[in-house]
C-alpha cells in the first residue's frame, strides 16, 4: 500500500491496464456477435439453396414469427425489464431501423427493385437486373438479422438464470470446499485450473449456438443445459480452490 501510495505511476499502469482488459473484452464480445449473425445469415443462404428452396422467404419469416412468439408467451416476467416482449420487440425494431433504414438501404432496395421503364438510361437498369436475381437472398439477410436481433434480446432476459445458478454453484462448492480442507481431502490443481477456464467459454457457446441456430428452437433447451454445465464448472472452482490462503 505504501509503495503504491508513493508511486502513482504504478497506479495509472494498472488504471490503463483495467481499461485496456476492459476494451478488449468487448471487442471480443462484438466479433463474436458478428460472426455469429454471419454464419447465420450463411446457413440461411445454404438452407435456400439445398435444403429448404421450396420455403424460400418463408423460412425466415417463419422464423421470426416463431421468435417473436416466445417472447409474448413465456416471456411474461423478467429482473432485466417490466415488459419482456416489448423489449424484444422493440431491440429487434431498432436493430432494423439503424441497420436498414438510418443507412437508406431500403430506399436503395425500394429504388433499384420496380423494373426499368423502355429506354430507360442509366446505371438503374443494370443494377435491376443483378438485384433481380439475388433479391431474395437481400430479404432473407434482412429478416435473419431481425431473427438475431430478437434472439439477441431473448439472450439478454435468460442471462440471470445465469447468475442465478452460479451463486447457487458457488455456495455448494464452497462447501465442498471446506469439508474436503477439514476432512483431510486432497488438492488437485490441474481440475481448478481447466475448470475455471471452461466457465467463460460455456456462456460464449451458449450465444454463438443460439445466435447461429438456422431453425427455430425453443431458448430453454439451450439456455437451461449450458446454464448447468456453467454452474457445474463454478462448483468444481469452487470446491477444488486451494485449501488455505
Amino acid at each position: 500500500m505504501a509503495e503504491a501510495a508513493a508511486n502513482p505511476r504504478s497506479r495509472v499502469v494498472q488504471q490503463e491496464g483495467l481499461l485496456s482488459n476492459s476494451l478488449t473484452a468487448i471487442a471480443k464480445i462484438i466479433q463474436w456477435l458478428l460472426l455469429s449473425l454471419v454464419f447465420s445469415i450463411i446457413i440461411e443462404w445454404a438452407g435456400m439453396v439445398l435444403w429448404w428452396p421450396d420455403e424460400g422467404l418463408d423460412h425466415s419469416r417463419a422464423m421470426l414469427a416463431t421468435e417473436i412468439s416466445y417472447l409474448d408467451t413465456d416471456f411474461r416476467r423478467s429482473v432485466v425489464t417490466s415488459d419482456p416482449a416489448r423489449f424484444g420487440k422493440r431491440f429487434a425494431d431498432n436493430t432494423y431501423h439503424y441497420l436498414f433504414e438510418v443507412t437508406r438501404f431500403v430506399d436503395f432496395i425500394q429504388w433499384v427493385s420496380p423494373p426499368p421503364v423502355p429506354n430507360e438510361q442509366g446505371l438503374r437498369p443494370t443494377l435491376h437486373k443483378i438485384f433481380h436475381h439475388v433479391a431474395e437472398f437481400v430479404i432473407a439477410m434482412m429478416q435473419v438479422t431481425q431473427v438475431f436481433s430478437v434472439r439477441l434480446a431473448i439472450l439478454t432476459l435468460a442471462m440471470p438464470i445465469f447468475l442465478l445458478f452460479s451463486l447457487v454453484a458457488l455456495v455448494d462448492g464452497l462447501v465442498q470446499r471446506d469439508l474436503r480442507r477439514w476432512g483431510g481431502g486432497r488438492e488437485s490443481s490441474f481440475v481448478y485450473h481447466y475448470a475455471k477456464k471452461a466457465a467463460l467459454p460455456l456462456v460464449v457457446l451458449a450465444w454463438v449456438i443460439y445466435l447461429a441456430l438456422p431453425f427455430s428452437l425453443h431458448p430453454t433447451f439451450v439456455v437451461l443445459p449450458f446454464a448447468a454445465l456453467f454452474a457445474l464448472t463454478v462448483a468444481v472452482t469452487a470446491s477444488t480452490f486451494k485449501k488455505y490462503l
